[in-house]
């Protein structure tokens, strides 16, 4: 065993001897090397004898060939990274600019997409670390975190996808468009075009796939477009927008256009559906993308929520889209698309034709509609007549009352004759304080003698409900609104600041809105006004309960929209005016009671809504009055 071991060492010996011999460098090799050590010997010779700017230009020339070798191993990483689209991986970050009268548009070579858009003619004014700054110029789509990414799946980097947000495109720019080429090694490109039109706010917007064949993904029938949009803070009253802030999109099966949930994270997928539009939407503004040849071929949307209690962040939400944009893979394939970059005006949205207008939320079923086609247009008419919305607002409410006042009348008059039949109520309610029961039956018999309906009231409210729900809507959705002052109110989309006094309280705020107070306040002088004619002894806690909702109201409507309080405060003040004319100059109480008894003495119609009401309450006395015995038989 000795004896191998030290074979196996002499072996080994011999075989380093071999290969240190066969490797050593060839005479040529050494005065190379030799060469090369005396030019470093010299040039660092005259790197001491050279001035200061003579060191800074051989510096520089050293700097300027590491950048060139760096360049060139980068190019090797680069081509395993990215495989035909190297040349694409290498440059800089420049930006552009298209423009008309409206909007200003700035893109960047580095993704070949926007990276800000300034509307002209509107204006930002939202707080800045709480404060009030007025108002400042009007950007979007400008949050570095904002992502327009289309992801590539290529057989030569089977390891990961290429992002198109990682590539330098070439731009080209012509007037009012430009193109932006991500080349490949063998000629092909990725090329994004925009052309932004004259005036308005449309981008014609196209993607243009030539030689792609070669290079994507066969087995793949759709290019993902991922599109992360932080949504910007650009109204007064934040947390207010955020909720009228989400992602809207178009089925392009059944044509329903819906949205993720505004008020909490969402998420909707629609992977197996074909999608004509998405909408990333702020309370008065829009970003959206809309296919005008073929249909995306799916599509999944998320938002998130983003705390507003903390300054550090100036958006409102991120809504996160992947979008699949159907890839034929042909060798030459364009995708036609629109951009809408502008504010939410019907007109701009109905012009595309395929439902835009509908990320409007001027509210669903009946209210939507009173709001797109009647009170929309029909306050559209009088603002081509009046300069001031507050004006166009007043005259609105003149002349819903003025529609109104029939019913307003006939429920003035029941209220009339109810308080001419309250000597009588009185009395009933002496002679059965102990049974309320048979009271409320006596009630009903007499208003059936006299004819008087204790409902007739309720008409003029329930004919208001689907016109104020409307209103209720309609002025937070309306741009026409926004920042348009009306006496002490800045902005009537907004909430009017009367007081600020500093504390955030919940359901009220850090202020107080005058034109909330000035409802709250005539809301109940007109509740006081219009029920003290009322009986209410069958159930005294009505009285009360009508007098603690407008106070209830007051910390939700303190932060809404001021042109909904505008519209409440002065619709209170028309409708007391109207209260007061008519029961002062109109009515006139002995013919009032007159007009009653004549009713009394005239044979009378089968009410079968009374009977039947009657018949419940004699049950009702009825099992009263046998609980009230099985009572008395148990204490027995």
């Amino acid at each position: 065993m000795e004896r191998n071991n030290i074979i196996a060492f002499i072996l080994i010996f011999m075989t380093m001897i071999m290969w240190s011999y066969m490797n050593q460098p060839s005479q040529a090799e050494i005065d190379r090397q030799t060469t090369i050590q005396d030019s470093i010997a010299l040039v660092s010779e005259q790197i001491k004898l050279a001035t200061i700017a003579e060191q800074d230009k051989i510096a520089d020339a050293i700097q300027e060939q590491a950048v060139t070798i760096s360049d060139s191993a980068r190019q090797l990483q680069n081509t395993a990274i990215y495989g035909s689209f190297a040349p694409a991986a290498i440059g800089s970050p420049k930006t552009y600019t298209l423009e008309n009268p409206n909007v200003k548009i700035e893109f960047s070579n580095k993704g070949g997409n926007i990276i800000s858009a300034h509307l002209k003619d509107y204006k930002s004014s939202a707080l800045v670390d709480g404060e009030d700054i007025g108002y400042t110029p009007l950007y979007f789509m400008n949050d570095g975190r904002n992502r327009f990414n289309y992801k590539l799946s290529t057989p030569k980097v089977p390891a990961r996808m290429i992002n198109t947000e990682e590539l330098y495109f070439t731009p080209t720019q012509s007037g009012n468009s430009i193109s932006f080429k991500a080349k490949t090694s063998d000629g092909g490109y990725i090329e994004q075009s925009y052309t932004l039109a004259d005036d308005g706010y449309n981008v014609d917007y196209d993607l243009n796939l030539v030689g792609m064949n070669q290079h994507l993904d066969t087995g793949r029938k759709s290019v993902t477009l991922e599109w992360d949009s932080y949504l910007n803070r650009l109204e007064k009253n934040n947390k207010f927008e955020q909720t009228y802030s989400t992602v809207y999109f178009r089925d392009n099966q059944d044509e329903d256009v819906d949205y993720c949930r505004c008020v909490s994270d969402a998420d909707e997928d629609l992977s197996e559906d074909k999608i004509d539009w998405i909408a990333n939407v702020n309370q008065f503004f829009n970003t959206s993308l809309i296919t005008t040849n073929t249909p995306f071929t799916g599509g999944k949307f998320e938002t998130k929520m983003i705390d507003q209690e903390s300054d550090s962040d100036k958006a409102l939400k991120l809504i996160k889209s992947e979008i699949e944009m159907p890839y034929d893979q042909s060798a030459n394939q364009s995708i036609n698309m629109k951009m809408y970059i502008g504010p939410n005006k019907f007109e701009n949205l109905k012009e595309y034709g395929v439902e835009l207008e509908e990320i409007i939320p001027y509210g669903t079923s009946i209210f939507g509609s009173i709001n797109r086609w009647f009170i929309r247009p029909f306050f559209g008419f009088l603002s081509g007549f009046i300069g001031s919305k507050g004006i166009v607002i007043l005259v609105l409410i003149f002349l819903i009352k003025m529609a109104l006042y029939p019913l307003m009348y006939k429920m003035l008059a029941s209220q009339a004759k109810m308080g001419a039949l309250k000597p009588e109520i009185a009395k009933l309610t002496e002679k059965y304080k102990e049974e309320p029961q048979k009271k409320q039956m006596e009630t009903m018999k007499i208003y059936q003698q006299y004819s008087v309906s204790p409902f007739g009231g309720c008409m003029p409210m329930i004919a208001q409900m689907p016109i104020w729900y409307a209103m209720f809507r309609f002025f937070p959705a309306s741009i026409e609104f926004r920042q348009e002052p009306f006496l002490w109110a800045t902005d009537l989309s907004s909430y009017d600041v009367f007081f600020q006094h500093g504390i955030d309280i919940p359901f009220l705020g850090n202020h107080i809105s005058l034109f909330t107070l000035l409802w709250a306040v005539t809301t109940l002088i007109y509740t006081y006004y219009n029920t003290k004619h009322m009986d209410m002894s069958a159930n005294p806690a009505m009285k009360y309960v009508q007098y603690f909702m407008p106070v209830m109201f007051l910390g939700f409507f303190n932060s809404y929209a001021s042109g909904l309080t505008t519209y409440m405060f002065f619709s209170n003040l028309i409708n007391i005016l109207q209260t007061v004319i008519t029961k002062k100059f109109v009515f006139d109480d002995e013919k009032i009671l007159s007009e009653l008894n004549i009713q009394k003495e005239k044979p009378k119609k089968k009410n079968s809504f009374a009977q039947r009401l009657q018949e419940q309450i004699r049950q009702a006395q009825a099992l009263q009055e046998q609980q009230a015995k099985a009572k008395k038989k148990g204490k027995k």
